[in-house]
This record gives structure tokens, C-alpha cells and sequence, in this order.
């Protein structure tokens, strides 16, 4: 039998393995390929939906790189990929989808007009959250609890329309008396101040597309030297993945104008109230050990 075209004697037998692969091998793809790694884990439930020359469309490629996407994964075709899209949707996300299709389809022709703007505002926020929290296993919060708080000091980066998420943690930490440094990057200064975390410290990354070279860069060297980092981004393939010790990934539902903070700022009420939680366990074992050391 004839080896699939791109070198894989066997392609991805489920969706967690398919974008597990196209994480893995995202630097190797040309740079057409790479944006249609992009748009595909951007958006799933469209792969699972619409058809290949609408999907092409959307991307701003042809049909046939959809085609050679697929086959550099090692897929005979475009079809056969979009099976595991469909899998996927029936498995766990028929009722978000559907949930989706009817706002599109409810302010398709309202769209930007002034009564109409709040409510499609508040329909991407619960949209969001919705993704937010089938996305999110409890297990991740657990294990980045733990990293917290177990860190001497936690240090904060974020530039941008990022930068309020790290903004509420420096004020919710410090209300914790957690030890904790905001990244501000004030003079040109960010990759400075980022090299006052250390392996016993964890540095929370807050970057969403286009992401921060700034903050790629000190995230980059900080992991080189040995300090765990928790991301909070938008795609697998965002470069704060790669390096990061846990990686929270919140998608918008779709690719609006104006990006929402609903869920970021959800994630990090959650982490802030989950570490709070688990110092207080914390402070009677800690009170022992004194009284009997």
C-alpha cells in the first residue's frame, strides 16, 4: 500500500491527536500551510461544516492547499480529515454549534447597528464562556493551583489588550499576600524585568493574537532558565505553548473585531480563587510544623 502523501505511514486517528500533530510539526509547514494550521484550529466546528472551496475562501487559499494540508498530515485527502471535524462536533459540541449558527443567523442582517451592539457583545461573552468551560478539564486549575502555590513569587507578564488580565491578578494576588511582580515593560525594560523570576517563582504569560514579541522573548528566556510558566493564549500553536509548563488555550467562537476578555478574566478569577482556597487548606499544617519545629 502506498504510503499517504507528506511521509506518515499512518494520520491522526482522533482529534487530540490531529492537533497534537499539527503543533508538533507547525515549524515545519510552509508559510501558506501554517495559516491554514491556523484557521483550522481556530475553527473546528466550521472544518466539520462548511465545504472545502468555502473553507478555502475563508482561509484566502485555494482549494487544492486545503488538499495538501491534509496530505502533509498524512490524510489521502481533504475528506478524510474533515471526518475527524465531524467526529468531534457529534461527540461533544453539537449543542454549542447550534447555539452559534442561531446568533449568526439571528443579527446576520442587525449587525452593527446601535440597539443590536450590546446584546451581540453579551452573546460573544457567553459564547465564550461556553467554550471556556468545556475546554478547561478541572484537573488543569488543580495543577495550576499547586504551581501557585508552591511559588516564592509569582510574576506577571502581558502587553496589550492582554495586559488587564495580568493587571487583575497583580491586584487579586496581592490581596491573597501572595508575592507577585507585574510585568509592565515601562522603558523598554520588560526582558530586564522578567529576569528577576526564578526556578522557585512562576511567571504567568498572557499573550492572544498577535501576540507580543516582547513578551514572547522574555517568556523564551525565562523557560531556557528554569522558570515554570503558565500561559494564558488562544491556540496551540501560539508561541507561548510551546514553552510553556501548562497552557490554558481560550478561542474566541469566532474571529469578531473586537476581541472579548470575558473568559480570560473568568480564568484568572478562577485560578485566584482556587489558590485561595489552597492556602487557606495550607495555613493549619503550616501553623503545626511551627508549633512543633
Amino acid at each position: 500500500m502506498a504510503r499517504p502523501a507528506g511521509g506518515h505511514a499512518r494520520p491522526p486517528e482522533t482529534f487530540e491527536d490531529l492537533l497534537t500533530q499539527i503543533t508538533d510539526r507547525y515549524d515545519s509547514l510552509s508559510g501558506q500551510l501554517q495559516r491554514i494550521a491556523h484557521f483550522v484550529v481556530d475553527h473546528p466546528d466550521d472544518l466539520a461544516l462548511e465545504t472545502i472551496t468555502r473553507l478555502a475562501a475563508r482561509a484566502s487559499v485555494q482549494p487544492s492547499s486545503m488538499v495538501r494540508f491534509a496530505q502533509a498530515l498524512g490524510f489521502d485527502g481533504f475528506s478524510t480529515m474533515q471526518r475527524l471535524f465531524r467526529a468531534r462536533l457529534i461527540e461533544g459540541s453539537l449543542s454549542y454549534r447550534e447555539r452559534i449558527k442561531g446568533l449568526k443567523e439571528q443579527h446576520g442582517g442587525e449587525a452593527g447597528r446601535p440597539g443590536s451592539i450590546l446584546g451581540e457583545f453579551v452573546d460573544q461573552g457567553i459564547a465564550s464562556l461556553e467554550l471556556l468551560r468545556a475546554h478547561t478539564p478541572p484537573q488543569a486549575i488543580a495543577e495550576a493551583v499547586s504551581l501557585l502555590g508552591a511559588a516564592e513569587e509569582i510574576h506577571l507578564i502581558a502587553q496589550r489588550r492582554s495586559f488587564p488580565v495580568a493587571f487583575y491578578l497583580a491586584y487579586a494576588l496581592a490581596r491573597l499576600d501572595k508575592r507577585c511582580h507585574l510585568i509592565d515593560g515601562v522603558g523598554g525594560l520588560m526582558v530586564e524585568q522578567a529576569r528577576l523570576a526564578t526556578p522557585r517563582d512562576v511567571m504567568i504569560a498572557v499573550s492572544f493574537r498577535t501576540y507580543s514579541l516582547d513578551v514572547i522573548e522574555a517568556v523564551a528566556e525565562r523557560v531556557d532558565a528554569g522558570v515554570p510558566v503558565i500561559a494564558i493564549t488562544d491556540s496551540p500553536l501560539s508561541p507561548l505553548a510551546a514553552k510553556a509548563t501548562l497552557c490554558f488555550e481560550i478561542a474566541d467562537p469566532e474571529s469578531p473585531a473586537f476581541r472579548s476578555l470575558v473568559a480570560p478574566m473568568c480564568l484568572a478569577q478562577s485560578l485566584v480563587v482556587g489558590l485561595g482556597a489552597h492556602l487557606e487548606a495550607q495555613a493549619p499544617k503550616a501553623k503545626g510544623r511551627r508549633k512543633h519545629g
